[in-house]
């Protein structure tokens, strides 16, 4: 179902075109106060300036000499929209400002009760094939703090989009292959050799400590590090015992991250893996295409492409090296190869990849270079970016020895804390109960904190804010869900059946202010979610539904449910009933965080 502001914007589009002759879409935004209205149109004074401007328009001398509260009048004059809004009112300058209908409203809330899989929100018409690349940790290494971001907003963003309709391929971009892989082999063939002829008996606690170890070795052993290299050279010639043991390595890392994949409620596994390695075998051709089109060339020994627009702090041509004087790839070069198998055989029509702000610079000169060499065609190449996890001093989160925070320990730590609320506010729940809550609030805390911010901001990450069971949090959004559910409980105590009154409900009463307020904001639920899809920004979601939240609170306080009287309790109850169906779905379907029953 289309949304009220795409409804609105429709008409006040015609109604311009009728008024002036113009054919320009409406600008349409929420209300900034709910004194004047739901919406605002902002039209009449940005039109009242460009007709004054452009003489070459086809419009009469009077229409140029308007000032843009008359232009706003004549909009109003030619504007239909009675079965959607009262009468549409002028502000200052030449705002105008509409306020829905009461009966609009109700009729909104009837097609969302029969839309019980979308509540609301648009399919759209034309699905795309997209590819999304995100979280790519990294073999051989624990998950730090550092993919928390990155996973969990490139889940958010393959949820919304298979809600709206696309065919969503996940892919996770593991940093699988290369040198570093050659150096641990080689320290564990001289230090820990039994434990390469024993399947499973190296864990990532060991693969961390033994590639620092390693690489220490390598920077002062010019032995070793030849060693190394007469690895790595094998590993690229697919020796067998070379690759068995590397197949150990993503064995024992997979063992790691799958469980926290599992914890964060991320569909990502083996099946959706395509690490640098699966490129392997396609990195020479993409070198030998680029050279042939002329586009890469010999720079000081190694191959480049020096794609337009990029230079130097000196004002030099900046280069994307696909291939070193000794004959290696690099980064880029897989990068590269991915872009092409994914356009080539995943006919994607869109790739999205989701990394931190600081490889902004990396994927501008790849994308361009795709371009160049005429791969892209119609895929449309997508960059979203996002900002750092703080300490509450303000600083990258580390520990206090300064190295990253493990992934798995933050979240343990997550679970530990809420367990801690949990046993403080509900002590006589059962242990299977408190644990259950406890993962669901204190993991829900950890997500719904980063999606709260603006992703292309740095946050501070601290548990006593995301664990308040006020404000915007997610214990306050579970708390919100929980207290709703108890409503049909305290029914059956009072012998009164919610789920039968709901059934056979028959009219809808928005008369209390609070009932109007909070049937506005459940009709917005569509408008939230094309808001967060259009930029890939969760926060407009969580935003919503802190919002929903708080009209909740407002009309329970002010409205009874149970005790209304039989005619309009039916009514109430289906404010109630949308209200806890909008959460859940928002909370579990979009972001990933699980809704509780009992608080």
């Amino acid at each position: 179902m289309k949304s009220a502001i795409q409804l609105i914007s429709e008409r006040i589009s015609q109604a311009i075109q009728k008024a002036t002759g113009q054919n320009v879409p409406a600008i349409i935004t929420g209300a900034t106060d709910p004194k004047f209205g739901d919406y605002q149109c902002n039209n009449a004074l940005a039109l009242a300036k460009q007709l004054k401007a452009n003489t070459t328009l086809r419009s009469s001398d009077s229409l140029r000499s308007m000032s843009p509260r008359q232009l706003a009048e004549k909009i109003i004059a030619e504007l239909k929209i009675d079965d959607i809004c009262q009468k549409p009112e002028i502000a200052g300058a030449g705002f105008i400002n509409l306020r829905l209908n009461p009966e609009f409203v109700a009729e909104n809330l009837r097609e969302i009760v029969s839309d019980k899989d979308r509540l609301g929100i648009e399919k759209i018409k034309k699905s795309q094939t997209v590819v999304v690349d995100f979280s790519g940790p990294n073999i051989a290494k624990q998950m730090h703090v550092g993919h928390l971001r990155s996973t969990i907003i490139g889940d958010c963003i393959c949820r919304t989009l298979e809600l709206a309709g696309d065919k969503v391929i996940r892919q996770s971009h593991r940093g699988d292959w290369g040198k570093q892989f050659g150096v641990l082999i080689a320290y564990l063939q001289i230090t820990h050799k039994e434990k390469l002829q024993k399947p499973g008996s190296v864990s990532i606690n060991d693969l961390d400590q033994y590639y620092k170890d390693a690489q220490a070795w390598c920077d002062r052993d010019p032995g070793f590090a030849e060693s190394a290299r007469r690895e790595v050279v094998k590993l690229h010639n697919n020796d067998k015992d070379t690759l068995r043991v590397w197949e150990e390595f993503v064995r024992a890392s997979r063992k790691h991250y799958q469980p926290i994949y599992d914890t964060l409620g991320i569909n990502l596994n083996e099946s959706n893996e395509r690490g640098e390695s699966f490129y392997r075998d396609k990195l020479a051709d993409v070198v030998t295409d680029l050279k042939k089109q002329g586009l890469a060339v010999e720079s000081e020994g190694a191959v480049c492409v020096f794609p337009e627009g990029f230079k130097t702090k000196d004002d030099e041509p900046m280069p994307v090296i696909i291939q070193k004087s000794d004959g290696a790839y690099l980064y880029a070069t897989t990068d590269l190869a991915a872009i092409r198998y994914r356009i080539n055989e995943l006919k994607a029509d869109r790739i999205i990849y989701v990394t931190d702000a600081r490889q902004k610079l990396h994927f501008e000169m790849l994308f361009k270079v795709a371009e160049m060499a005429g791969w892209v065609k119609n895929t449309e190449l997508i960059h979203i970016t996002f900002g750092s996890v703080l300490g509450e001093d303000g600083k990258p989160l580390k520990t206090r020895s300064g190295e990253n925070v493990k992934l798995k320990e933050l979240l343990d730590e997550a679970v530990k804390r809420a367990k801690s609320v949990v046993q403080e506010k509900n002590p006589d729940l059962a242990d299977s109960e408190k644990e259950k809550i406890a993962n669901a609030v204190g993991i829900g805390a950890v997500k719904y904190a980063d999606y709260s911010n603006n992703r292309t901001s740095d946050y501070i990450f601290s548990f006593d804010k995301m664990l308040a069971m006020d404000g915007n949090t997610a214990p306050y959004m579970q708390y919100a869900y929980a207290r709703i559910k108890s409503i049909g409980r305290k029914g059956q105590e009072k012998g009164i059946d919610t789920e039968k009154e709901l059934k056979g409900i028959k009219e809808i009463y928005l008369e209390n202010n609070t009932e109007l307020e909070l049937a506005k904001q459940l009709i917005r639920y569509g408008e939230a979610f094309n808001s967060a899809i259009a930029d890939f920004k969760p926060n407009f979601l969580t935003a919503y539904l802190y919002e929903l939240a708080q009209k909740f609170s407002s009309f329970y306080n002010a409205c009874p449910v149970l005790d209304a009287e039989p005619k309009i309790r039916p009514s109430r109850l289906l404010l109630c009933d949308l209200t806890a169906k909008i959460i859940r779905h928002g909370l579990e379907n979009l972001l990933g965080i699980k809704t509780i029953e009992r608080m």
